[in-house]
């Protein structure tokens, strides 16, 4: 009888052992994916960063991270809209540029060399400049930044260097082929971004899965949209982007300076100028040649585009040297602004030391324009999100540092997902990411605000706060140690690095 008794005791135990081994079997995945930080769970689609956006944030994300020892055994991939094949075999003339161009800080200028994308740029076609003039068009006010003025900083003498987008997202995507190990998405868009499912081997009912065409669906441990300002990741995570419209548009083309331009071994110089209906901007180039950044109302806008080249040239030049009736009664007229901008000169004194070399030749096909916006999203984290770029802010483009913010955005977030990593960390929850948030948001929403205040103190055509400004810019002329001051903020000297 004891006997039988022990085999039933037995056999009960050895039923119950199974049953807790089975459930312990399907239970493992679920930790394995809960306790493994570091790297995504196996699978052909599963991923520890997805990034949304192949642009200079994107691109600069996903190289740091595959570039940094730490961070080098994620898993990522990359999602774009266009087709990179185009974007890898890029390339123009030295006397054809993209009119598309912006202005990196030599902080932006030491990340890229860091993550190893500085030396695959077309280093020909980037052209460091040393010095920026910036004047009021009404009173004639003016600032002249150069490091002669006061204190080279450590890491020299430049302000920033002129690059065009596509041979910065070029470069850093030649610099990604030769890391290496990035999934890529190209000529596919974001159908649908939605929650994850939960199976007997994986939980990912809180984990983003991007929908792309062609039916590929990408699980992130964390989603980053580098997407631009109509970021479709912004929206799925319920994040708001609020500002404004500055009923301006940014009107952008490449121009030939007349003989040597900036040729040889002259100091290049940036040139600016505050007109009531917006700041005009002409930056140097390689050689001669030089890139306009004109921001203006839509109606002038359209009526540049429509001009001749022998006329728009003239209203360039006149943007720099008439008095703002001058351009008014220009922008009125539907042609013949050549006749009118020489008859005109002849009665105008202006200092030509002061002002950038005649314009010449405007390179066909790059007169183009596109609307001015003031966009901040309230955050630029969710469970599993991060925001870049473009998708988390947009400014106004008279101080040049959209890019910038990007790229500093960059920097803190790799830097972040690094700590995460090396502390094993969830890389992709809110928690870990609030670094990020913390070192980049408030520093945006300065610049920001003061681009903005800039933008609507210029505007101003009349009264005693034309009187203030011009005071206040002499006096910062004058005030050695403040124009030193903001010239390192304005390079990104002190900013941290990646």
């Amino acid at each position: 009888m004891d006997v039988v008794v022990k085999r039933r005791a037995a056999a009960f135990v050895c039923r119950s052992c199974t049953r807790r081994s089975q459930k312990q079997l399907q239970l493992q995945p679920r930790l394995r994916l809960r306790r493994s930080y570091s790297s995504a769970p196996p699978g052909p689609d599963i991923y520890d960063v997805v990034c949304v956006g192949g642009g200079p944030a994107g691109l600069s994300l996903l190289t740091a991270l595959r570039a940094n020892p730490a961070t080098a055994h994620l898993r990522t991939a990359l999602v774009e809209a266009q087709d990179l094949s185009k974007l890898r075999s890029w390339k123009l003339p030295l006397d054809r540029f993209s009119n598309r161009c912006s202005s990196l800080t030599p902080s932006s200028a030491l990340f890229l060399d860091k993550i190893g994308a500085w030396g695959h740029l077309e280093r020909s076609r980037v052209q460091p400049y040393q010095e920026m003039q910036v004047w009021d068009g009404v009173t004639g006010a003016r600032i002249e930044f150069d490091w002669a003025s006061g204190t080279p900083p450590p890491a020299g003498t430049t302000i920033a260097y002129m690059v065009e987008n596509l041979n910065l997202t070029s470069g850093l995507l030649r610099r990604l082929d030769e890391l290496g190990g990035v999934s890529v998405f190209d000529n596919a868009k974001v159908e649908d971004i939605s929650f994850g499912e939960e199976t007997e081997e994986l939980d990912l009912r809180e984990w983003p899965v991007v929908h792309l065409t062609g039916g590929n669906q990408l699980s992130a441990r964390l989603l980053v949209g580098a997407d631009g300002a109509n970021s479709p990741v912004r929206s799925f995570a319920g994040i708001e982007a609020r500002g404004w419209d500055y009923g301006r548009h940014g009107v952008v083309a490449s121009l030939q300076l007349e003989g040597e331009g900036w040729g040889g071994d002259q100091t290049k110089v940036a040139y600016q100028r505050f007109l009531p209906t917006g700041p005009v901007a002409i930056l140097p180039l390689p050689g001669n040649l030089s890139t306009l950044v004109w921001s203006t109302t839509p109606a002038n806008a359209s009526l540049l585009k429509s001009l001749s080249p022998r006329d728009f040239i003239a209203m360039v030049n006149a943007a720099f040297r008439l008095g703002p009736t001058d351009l008014a009664f220009m922008h009125s007229q539907s042609s013949g602004q050549d006749l009118e901008y020489s008859w005109r000169l002849e009665h105008t004194p202006f200092n030509s030391r002061a002002v950038p070399q005649t314009v010449a030749v405007v390179q066909e096909g790059t007169i183009a324009s596109f609307p001015l916006k003031m966009r901040h999203a309230d955050t630029y984290v969710g469970e599993r999100v991060a925001l870049v770029g473009d998708a988390a802010h947009t400014i106004h483009p008279l101080a040049g540092q959209g890019l910038n913010q990007g790229q500093g955005d960059v920097q803190s977030l790799a830097s972040t997902i690094e700590y995460a990593v090396s502390h094993g960390q969830d890389i992709g929850v809110r928690m870990s990411l609030e670094p990020y948030v913390s070192e980049r948001y408030l520093a945006n929403h300065v610049l920001m605000g003061v681009c903005d205040k800039l933008h609507k103190l210029y505007s101003v055509e009349s009264g005693p706060l034309v009187s203030l400004r011009s005071f206040g810019l002499n006096a910062m002329n004058s005030f050695g140690p403040l124009k030193t001051f903001l010239m390192n903020q304005a390079a990104g000297h002190g900013t941290k690095v990646f």
